[in-house]
């Protein structure tokens, strides 16, 4: 059984001797819930993996408690650090070179010369990682390739008994992962969309490159980022996007006005805001996919969402939950 843990004074100190100890931690973060592991203790790292079904060559978020403790393990030029002062702590994720002295397992990096790090927002996560003193490498807290969390009720759903403990933070207030920007070459390159829109990005550091051959990626398995994987996110049931009419068999995840004729509907914004449908976003995978069933349902229709702002990283969630393999 894994223990599901108030956020405390008490039950900080407890999850934080949980990951010294080298066990697994879920805790909340402003984006989704991640299942947390000391980065430094390969044997841990590689428990996270254990436990989600994760491929190996897929790399780790490492999360750190403040600017100065992420830099001093990879290399940042003025370009991080003008992202780390306008977006840290925050729902931002850079992709740098490790430094020669980095104590982080290799195996968080995927064995790569680079580390995806990030410095997160949420009180409880800012808290735990004090108490920790080190880095936590944290990817999402659910099994690989699925709905990502952002309740305990989805943690627990898809981990109890593969993990020690969870941090209970309440729901995320973001509700898709971090942007991840890759800065280890010569220009800045958007790896995943995310928490931080491109257009902020822009404004700070100017022109961020897009797109990536993943086919090459995957074939070298040299991913530098989590979420890179074309099938990821995916609900049990088949999942159709942008539709504009639903079918007999189908619940509908709506944004805006539903559809006619959708039986079950899980609605992400009825005013269209894409903050609100960022953060109900994997909540409404979930509860779809669960319910669906039950209303002899075995589809999922999404309703299409404006390549803006937060819509960019969902309309990638959505993308990617609707492939197969």
């Amino acid at each position: 059984m894994t223990l599901r843990i108030k956020p405390t004074d008490r039950g900080i100190a407890q999850a934080a001797d949980l990951l010294s100890s080298g066990a697994l931690v879920a805790f909340g973060t402003e984006t989704v819930y991640g299942l947390g592991a000391d980065a430094r203790n390969a044997a841990a790292v590689a428990a996270i993996f254990e436990a989600k079904g994760r491929p190996h060559f897929n790399p780790l978020i490492c999360h750190y408690g403040s600017v100065e403790a992420a830099f001093a393990h990879v290399e940042a030029g003025p370009v991080a650090e003008r992202l780390a002062d306008s977006f840290w702590p925050g729902p931002l994720t850079m992709v740098l070179r490790r430094r020669v002295t980095c104590p982080v397992a290799l195996l968080a990096g995927a064995g790569l010369e680079t580390l995806a790090v990030r410095v997160p927002a949420h009180g409880d996560a800012q808290r735990l990682l004090a108490a920790f003193g080190g880095p936590v490498a944290a990817p999402s807290a659910n099994r690989s390739g699925g709905i990502s969390p952002t309740l305990v009720s989805h943690v627990l759903a898809g981990l109890d008994g593969r993990i020690a403990a969870v941090l209970d933070s309440g729901p995320c207030r973001v509700g898709v992962e971090s942007t991840v920007v890759d800065l280890s070459g010569s220009a800045p390159f958007l790896l995943r969309p995310g928490g931080v829109n491109l257009e902020a990005l822009e404004a700070c550091i100017g022109p961020v490159g897009r797109g990536v051959e993943l086919a090459a990626a995957l074939a070298s398995r040299t991913l530098r980022s989590p979420g890179m994987l074309l099938s990821h996110y995916a609900p049990a049931l088949p999942l159709r996007i942008n539709v504009v009419s639903v079918t007999a068999d189908e619940a509908l995840l709506a944004f805006g006005r539903p559809l006619p004729g959708a039986r079950l509907v899980f609605q992400l914004s009825e005013a269209r805001n894409l903050n609100e449908a960022a953060a109900k976003f994997f909540e409404g995978l979930h509860w779809l996919d669960s319910q669906a069933p039950l209303h002899g349902l075995t589809r999922l229709a999404a309703m299409p969402v404006p390549e803006t702002g937060l819509g960019l990283a969902i309309n990638d969630r959505l993308g990617r939950a609707s492939r197969v393999g």
